[in-house]
């Protein structure tokens, strides 16, 4: 089956089957415009898109896969110096971009604008599903960003799997409006619809009005726009028509989850993935919500949580380790880094995720956080920090909150929460965690911010809280 199966078959010419932004076009017309990219990439094996949120976009990656070409997606907002390492780690031979868009690096691959007036009828033959399809830039929080390589199989399974937990069919209509540069916006948010046959509309910014005014039967989001969409009752009661309600991509608060379902009816689906791994746990469209939990393993992946001594922890919903998965969505490797690799697998095979889980009696999973960042070892106990910040986040006068463990001479690591919140004092908080919490768990310090640094997913940089 081809990666792009329902667009690769579709005669459908209706003119609503993808929207970006302001502009649509059909499954046919999307289709004979990007067969007209890739007519002009025969024979290029790497193809840098400039990912906007635009239709140009769309077109230019379904061209680049119809080509049979690995599509490395570029961040419009990289500075000079990530854009040029991309571009040339990668091997990108030509860059696609919007119309008018002119090269920046006189030694970079030539810039394609993308013309989507353009059409062409040509049968481009589908790769094998061994082929690369994406290479995906990490965020680089430890030296540069690494290319992560995903062959087409792997993105046909996630999908397929997705496909499975959510009942995501044809008849759906799916909202966005995330980024195109990451899994969730463009892997899950535009190859899904292009695989599965749900119409797509992208709202370009992701402001709760645009979500409230199009008309979904399928939304996805990050907390940071579910938190703003329960934060505005008339935008979050305008989703009640809707089937399925995704937030991914960092944990949903405890308290955003609750005001979502009273508000909308619907109890928001949460699930886990990386770059790596693509989307490997999730809870389903028929069975239960839990907030804080991320759900089951989808058909096909393998989980298990280990502990620092590689041996497994009991599943009982408490002990933590390290979630380590194996199946069909992994990646191929990291590109050019065998040494990223060996480091990434254990023994037996596994790819260490350095995410902190549990998984309890039932098999339903919750993630803790970052290993590096999120397992607190405090005065000989091991603390998890998303369970101090949703302690905080139940207190009224908090906004948002993100715990850290700083050094300290006598706990090794102390609990150090920041907190953007109003009329709020540092006592009051640590006293309320403290009832509500083991007093271990209760933040030593607790920083009054004005906001907390985030990525262009919405995710907190705690390695930068130190410096806020």
């Amino acid at each position: 089956m081809p990666l792009l199966s329902w667009l690769s078959e579709s005669t459908d010419e209706r003119p609503d089957a993808i929207r970006v932004d302001d502009r649509s076009v059909s499954w046919v017309e999307l289709r004979r415009t990007a067969a007209a990219v890739a007519d002009d990439l025969r024979g290029v094996r790497r193809v840098a898109v400039t990912a906007t949120s635009g239709l140009e976009t769309v077109v230019a990656v379904v061209g680049g896969l119809l080509a049979g070409a690995a599509v490395v997606p570029v961040p419009p907002d990289a500075g000079p110096r990530e854009r040029d390492h991309i571009l040339r780690d990668s091997g990108a031979e030509v860059l696609l971009g919007p119309a008018g868009a002119e090269p920046t690096d006189p030694s970079g691959p030539p810039v394609v604008p993308v013309d989507l007036d353009r059409r062409s009828d040509t049968h481009h033959p589908e790769p094998a599903p061994e082929a690369t399809a994406l290479i995906l830039y990490t965020s680089g929080t430890t030296g540069a960003p690494k290319g992560v390589v995903l062959s087409r199989r792997a993105v046909a399974a996630c999908l397929d799997g997705l496909a499975d937990a959510w009942s995501w069919t044809p008849d759906d209509r799916l909202v966005h409006g995330l980024p195109l540069f990451h899994v969730h916006g463009l892997v899950l948010g535009v190859l899904g619809p292009l695989r599965l046959g749900s119409r797509l509309h992208h709202v370009g910014r992701p402001r709760p009005e645009r979500y409230a005014g199009a008309a979904g039967t399928l939304y996805f989001g990050v907390p940071t726009i579910w938190s703003r969409i329960a934060a505005d009752p008339a935008v979050a009661r305008a989703l009640r028509p809707a089937r399925l309600l995704v937030s991914g991509s960092a944990a949903l608060p405890e308290t955003v989850f609750g005001g979502l379902a009273a508000l909308t009816g619907h109890r928001v689906v949460e699930r886990y993935g990386m770059t790596e791994t693509l989307i490997t746990v999730s809870a389903r469209a028929d069975g239960p919500c839990r907030a804080g939990t991320v759900g089951l393993p989808l058909p096909g992946v393998q989980t298990r949580v280990m502990d620092e001594r590689g041996d497994a922890v009991p599943t009982d919903g408490v002990a933590m380790g390290e979630l380590q998965v194996r199946g069909a969505t992994l990646f191929d490797g990291y590109l050019h880094r065998p040494d990223a690799d060996a480091a990434s697998r254990t023994p037996d095979g596994w790819f260490r995720t350095g995410d902190v889980a549990t998984i309890g009696p039932d098999g339903w999973h919750r993630i803790v956080g970052r290993a590096a960042t999120d397992l607190i070892k405090s005065g000989g106990y091991r603390i998890g920090a998303g369970e101090v910040e949703d302690a905080l986040l139940a207190h009224p006068g908090v906004r948002e909150a993100a715990v850290v463990g700083l050094p300290h001479p006598d706990l090794g690591q102390q609990v150090t929460a920041f907190v953007v919140g109003d009329g709020v004092r540092e006592t009051e908080l640590i006293e309320f965690v403290a009832r509500h919490l083991s007093v271990h768990k209760r933040p030593r310090q607790v920083r009054l911010v004005d906001d907390l640094p985030r990525n262009a997913m919405g995710k907190v940089q705690k390695k930068l809280l130190p410096d806020v």
